[in-house]
């Protein structure tokens, strides 16, 4: 591999970053304060004075809601953009939330707090390189008496072409080589701006439901559930279509395909 995935990836983001902050419902988070979504909202439950690390925050929108919620916010990207426009949104929204630039594997070396609830969601896990360092992390993050949340993509809808419309077509491994992650070359349109080309290469990691389970548990953690959805938080696949809730759908297949998975763990002591 001639490239440094993580480097590469980080540049993916830092580029990224404006193109979000146009292309992010960003008036809607000004207007309402939030665009947390209701399985969120239910599945976490009251929030209010606790202490929550959001890892992978990217501009901070989401950490910025669960503060407007009455969370005290601590979010973590390593894109050096990315923590530089969420900290310009929290000062213009102002609201009170601390934003650390850091790859959240190199983060334990000199910040230790504990966290009442470590958060993370929608699009993270592909940009882990190690999921059992990664579970690592959150266990040495999350008080004995707090919790773990997650929402992102199931692993089973990665598997599909998304460029190709119709019939679903398997295009990626499920049991994939841990090491080498897929090499996504630069050309595409941007998931939040069709309009955007990427520049940038990027580099994702494959990681099935048993990897993600399994990461945790030997962590130190305890599932307390892992649910499963029929839609998605972004038009993954060329014939999904947004309804009135603003989740995608795949019309035909809502009763045959999971999108996205959330889970909840404690510490299991």
């Amino acid at each position: 591999m001639d490239k440094n995935p993580e480097q590469q990836n980080q540049l993916f983001w830092d580029e990224v970053a404006p193109v979000h902050l146009a292309s992010y419902n960003i008036r809607m988070l000004k207007e309402n304060g939030s665009l947390i979504d209701e399985i969120q909202l239910r599945e976490m439950g009251e929030v209010k004075n606790r202490k929550m690390l959001h890892l992978q925050c990217h501009i901070g929108t989401d950490t910025l809601s669960w503060a407007y919620h009455g969370a005290c916010m601590t979010g973590v990207d390593f894109s050096a953009k990315s923590i530089e426009i969420a900290r310009g949104l929290a000062n213009e929204l102002n609201i009170d939330a601390r934003f650390i630039h850091s790859n959240i594997f190199e983060l334990p070396r000199y910040h230790n707090e504990k966290y009442d609830i470590v958060y993370t969601s929608q699009g993270v896990l592909c940009w882990i390189k190690d999921i059992d360092k990664w579970a690592e992390i959150i266990r040495f993050y999350v008080k004995d008496d707090g919790f773990f949340y997650i929402m992102d993509s199931h692993p089973f809808c990665l598997l599909f072409n998304e460029q190709k419309s119709g019939i679903p077509e398997v295009h990626y491994p499920y049991f994939s080589n841990r090491r080498d992650p897929i090499h996504f070359p630069a050309g595409d349109t941007d998931y939040s701006d069709s309009g955007y080309t990427i520049k940038n290469d990027t580099y994702e990691w494959t990681w099935t439901t048993g990897d993600i389970l399994n990461s945790l548990i030997k962590a130190g953690m305890k599932i307390i559930y892992f649910h499963e959805y029929n839609k998605l938080f972004f038009k993954g696949l060329p014939d999904m279509i947004q309804k009135d809730d603003g989740w995608w759908y795949l019309p035909g297949y809502e009763d045959k395909i999971p999108f996205i998975f959330t889970l909840k763990a404690v510490p299991d002591i």
